[in-house]
């Protein structure tokens, strides 16, 4: 991991300075992974860090390219702490897909960790990395599809 980036909105900062010292070491190594996994997935551009429902948000406020991604502790138990996603997308389905057996979920809206856990780094990054594009990709999905449509259409006519 690189240098850790700093909290630039006092909010966010005094939302981890209440943490459980244990829990923000934790949700401060999700935050970096975060901008880390941004800075180098092609499409992202500048991440805005913000609060939404209180907790610490990472949205692609200037690309659109993806979903919102919010870390926080799980509050009615201890030590426990989660990545949760927007609950509308396919994202969690599609992590537990992939990774069943590296991961615990709640329902469709997060990953869930313990603060003893070890988090699985590489297969963590890809599920960020697949919720900051989520709007790039289907997108690109949409475009795809009519595209084959369009060549179909035009075969059709022949």
């Amino acid at each position: 991991m690189t240098k850790r980036k700093k909290i630039e909105n006092p909010a966010v900062a005094m939302v981890f300075d209440t943490y459980p010292k244990g829990v923000k070491t934790k949700l401060l190594f999700l935050r970096q992974l975060i901008f880390e996994v941004a800075s180098r997935t092609e499409g992202v551009g500048e991440l805005e860090e913000t609060l939404k429902w209180g907790q610490p948000s990472y949205l692609t406020t200037q690309s659109k390219s993806g979903s919102l991604i919010r870390i926080d502790q799980i509050k009615s138990q201890k030590g426990k702490y989660a990545m949760y996603f927007h609950c509308q997308t396919t994202l969690v389905d599609t992590f537990k897909e992939m990774f069943r057996d590296e991961f615990k979920f709640e329902r469709n809206r997060s990953i869930v960790f313990d603060e003893t856990d070890k988090v699985p780094v590489k297969e963590l990054s890809r599920c960020i990395s697949l919720a900051l594009t989520y709007h790039l990709q289907k997108k690109l999905a949409d475009q795809r599809m009519t595209q084959r449509f369009t060549e179909r259409a035009k075969k059709a006519r022949r």
